[in-house]
């Protein structure tokens, strides 16, 4: 299929419209009403505390929700053509303007009209497309990490106006990413052009409160050094609104650094250990620890549960990255579930 698709923007447009009142409409999953899972076998309910939205009346933010991008996964549409089902997603890239702090603002590049982008859902073994439509004004392009045929890499430009289909299947299972692959790389992904790309085994995991953590990293004045870093888009967010999360109850954390411009950082959970599943591609934890090296680019998954009540910090035990944006707390919840 060619990297150069040619497809109506109006039929994009149109499905442009569906997507932004599922993502950026009232009923944000997990946002607002308490979302429950639960394992018939083994009678496990997983229940997530009602968080409370933050306004999006300030236009200059709307592209940063950290709240909506934690527990929130596109699952995309399911088809049926020629007897198998196809997942299907949908990702425009645009142009935002957001607020760092009270005095920076800084101009992006964004997906779906937010940052990170849309954190992507699917099965092992599922037929997965993505229709991408660039609308940013510089050549982009999306590259999925994965096992892909080579015209299928998104390592090819996708003009201004333009759009293309990237079709694969989804594997191997695990916590992957994309992002733009257009030169200079770093500049492209370090001003939003990236998300995170999950591929579930065939087999689930155990019911637990799942979470997105991506870490990021903003250069600002262009000295390829970073200035401000984020969880999920927006400095300090969750040190402010800490994320929510009952005792004893098993937190499963997706966490992607796709920090820029700094080789490695950590990640530190408080008064806890957590159980890795290394790039998210095991069923069995490798390792037991309280901080974890990752360099740009790697995820795993993270999970633990708090045995008693209060809030505990996360960030990277580097002190300049955490103390510059890179900062939250889990506040655990006691009582009945």
């Amino acid at each position: 299929m060619s990297e150069n698709f040619s497809r109506s923007k109006n039929i994009l447009l149109n499905r442009r419209q569906l997507i932004t009142m599922g993502i950026f409409g009232g009923g944000v999953i997990g946002a607002t009403a308490i979302l429950q899972t639960i394992n018939a076998k083994n009678n496990v309910t997983v229940k997530v505390p009602p968080m409370e939205m933050e306004s999006s009346n300030n236009a200059t933010n709307s592209a940063t929700k950290p709240i909506q991008v934690l527990r929130n996964f596109d699952y995309g549409t399911l088809k049926q053509e020629n007897g198998r089902t196809i997942r299907e997603f949908e990702l425009i890239a645009g142009t935002s303007t957001i607020q760092l702090n009270n005095a920076v603002s800084y101009n992006i590049w964004d997906l779906n009209g937010r940052i990170p982008g849309p954190t992507l859902r699917a099965k092992a073994g599922e037929r997965i497309r993505v229709l991408f439509l660039n609308k940013a004004g510089h050549s982009h392009s999306l590259h999925f990490h994965g096992v892909h045929p080579a015209e299928m890499d998104g390592v090819k430009p996708v003009s201004n106006g333009k759009a293309t289909i990237y079709e694969f299947d989804a594997e191997p299972y695990g916590v992957h990413l994309y992002h733009c692959h257009i030169a200079p790389v770093t500049r492209h992904i370090a001003k939003g052009l990236y998300g995170m790309f999950i591929i579930d085994p065939p087999q689930p995991r155990p019911p637990a409160d799942e979470i997105v953590l991506i870490m990021s990293g903003y250069d600002i004045n262009d000295d390829n050094e970073n200035e401000y870093y984020a969880f999920n888009g927006l400095p300090h967010h969750y040190m402010h609104h800490p994320i929510k999360v009952y005792h004893n109850q098993l937190i499963r954390a997706y966490v992607l650094n796709i920090i820029e411009f700094d080789p490695a950082v950590t990640f530190h959970l408080h008064a806890n250990f957590f159980d890795v599943y290394r790039s998210g591609m095991t069923m069995t934890p490798s390792e037991k620890t309280d901080v974890l090296t990752m360099g740009v680019a790697e995820r795993h998954i993270l999970e633990f549960a708090f045995r008693y009540p209060g809030k505990y910090m996360f960030h990277p035990h580097q002190d300049a990255i955490a103390e510059n944006g890179c900062m939250g707390q889990f506040e655990v919840i006691a009582g009945d579930r």
